[in-house]
């Protein structure tokens, strides 16, 4: 009498089980490993839009650059932007002869900032910096740009009155200060840029002295 032959189903069976349980498993390790790369990426511009005061990157258009840039002729000394994004203003700044200064949170536009400026030959003219604009003096500028949302600016404007020299002029972009009168005004919608000079905001007056003719005695 002839044997039956074991089957093998069974062993065939747990292969395939196998086979699919390690694809399920690269699957998932891929899938999280894209989830943490995106994550990564991201959180640097999610960050900022989860703090107290929202400062988004909106990039400044050509007019607006062009309205700064007239905000600043016959202007001398530092320049710094409050919020540089991607550098813009910093660049065309440099480009007229400022040594300019960029504070920006996020630290992606803040390589692309400076890989621009080296590609524009202006590296050597300006420098850009991660940091929160809240923990930074702003005392040792002549010119300040800002590019602001409602929210920040009646805090900011308090900010600079207290920091700022008589001699500085403050250019605010899209939206004005909520408390001093612009002493210049250019542009149109969301291209209007607004300058303050400090002295007339703070009510800061040039001291004369006259000198008081020789008498003979």
């Amino acid at each position: 009498m002839s044997q039956a032959l074991p089957k093998e189903t069974p062993r065939e069976e747990g292969e395939g089980g196998s086979r699919r349980s390690s694809w399920g498993l690269l699957v998932t390790a891929g899938v999280g490993g894209t989830l943490v790369a995106l994550y990564a990426v991201a959180t640097p511009f999610v960050t900022p839009a989860l703090r107290k005061v929202c400062l988004p990157f909106v990039p400044a258009t050509a007019a607006q650059i062009q309205n700064v840039l007239k905000m600043l002729e016959n202007r001398s000394g530092s320049l710094v932007d409050i919020g540089s994004g991607d550098g813009r203003i910093v660049i065309a700044a440099a480009k007229m002869g400022f040594q300019a200064v960029g504070y920006e949170l996020n630290p992606w536009l803040v390589w692309y900032s400076r890989y621009r400026a080296w590609r524009d030959g202006v590296h050597q003219n300006t420098k850009f910096y991660i940091s929160d604009l809240w923990k930074v003096s702003f005392s040792c500028y002549r010119n300040v740009v800002v590019f602001g949302v409602p929210q920040m600016m009646p805090q900011l404007e308090k900010k600079l009155e207290e920091e700022l020299e008589c001699n500085a002029r403050i250019i605010a972009c899209r939206f004005p200060f909520p408390c001093w009168i612009p002493d210049h005004t250019t542009g149109e919608g969301i291209d209007t840029v607004w300058a303050y000079d400090l002295k007339h905001s703070r009510g800061c007056e040039t001291k004369t002295f006259e000198i008081a003719p020789e008498t003979e005695s």
